[in-house]
């Protein structure tokens, strides 16, 4: 199998975390980066979806009890916190980064406009989406799917800090083994928590894979782009 031209990569706001309770760990940040400019640099146009868990986590007791809208609204803000971090980093690596927001902060960031962001892409600049969709009761997830729809990206690539989807808890079950592929409608029916139903389903009705593989193992993220097998594929 060849490589990829275009591709969303998700990260989850945890990622950024490393081994501290919550915020932004800089040594796992610039780690990150330089693996993703391994693929920039490869000629590879990358668009990034990243989620605010890690900063959320440290509000979180706070939020006990709070309507679920301002909840999300808190956590859509903290995705565009984690971009700007994001986007710094790639600007110390020498890489050309823009942040495009789903909800308006235009004194920090750009708002997201859809030619704007082709444009970027195609210029060579790597595109960071921040916001979610911009709409309370969507996961980043979701917002990942969407993007990804909407820039015709050819895979979908979702970093965690598992090496692909598992029968089960690997943490917790020794006996889980690891999916090589797996349909979208398996994958939803078995309930497999790597993603939300929604974003399975936007990227099944958009015939869009999605590769699910961990960030933290070694050139995984290349050997991905790359059209090795790495993780779990999950397809029609």
């Amino acid at each position: 199998m060849s490589g990829y031209k275009r591709v969303l990569l998700k990260l989850s706001g945890e990622a950024l975390m490393g081994d501290d309770a919550y915020g932004i760990n800089r040594a796992t940040i610039v780690k990150m980066v330089e693996d993703i400019a391994q693929v920039a640099r490869s000629g590879v146009q990358v668009a990034i979806v990243i989620g605010g868990g890690n900063i959320f986590r440290g509000v979180a007791g706070g939020a006990v009890g709070m309507d679920r809208a301002t909840a999300d609204y808190m956590g859509m803000l903290a995705t565009v916190m984690n971009s700007l971090a994001l986007a710094d980093a790639m600007r110390h690596a020498g890489l050309l980064a823009r942040v495009m927001s789903a909800i308006s902060i235009d004194q920090v960031v750009e708002s997201y406009v859809r030619p704007k962001a082709l444009q970027y892409l195609e210029e060579g600049k790597l595109v960071i989406f921040a916001g979610g969709t911009g709409n309370p009761f969507f996961t980043t997830d979701t917002a990942a799917a969407l993007r990804a729809a909407e820039i015709g990206a050819e895979v979908m690539l979702k970093a965690t800090k598992v090496d692909g989807i598992y029968t089960a808890d690997p943490a917790s079950d020794p006996a889980a083994t690891r999916y090589t592929s797996i349909s979208f409608d398996e994958a939803i029916v078995k309930r497999l928590q790597v993603m939300d139903a929604t974003a399975f389903a936007l990227c099944r009705d958009q015939g869009l894979p999605i590769r699910v593989f961990s960030i933290f193992k070694p050139g995984a993220l290349l050997r991905v782009v790359q059209g090795e097998s790495e993780g779990t594929l999950v397809h029609l």
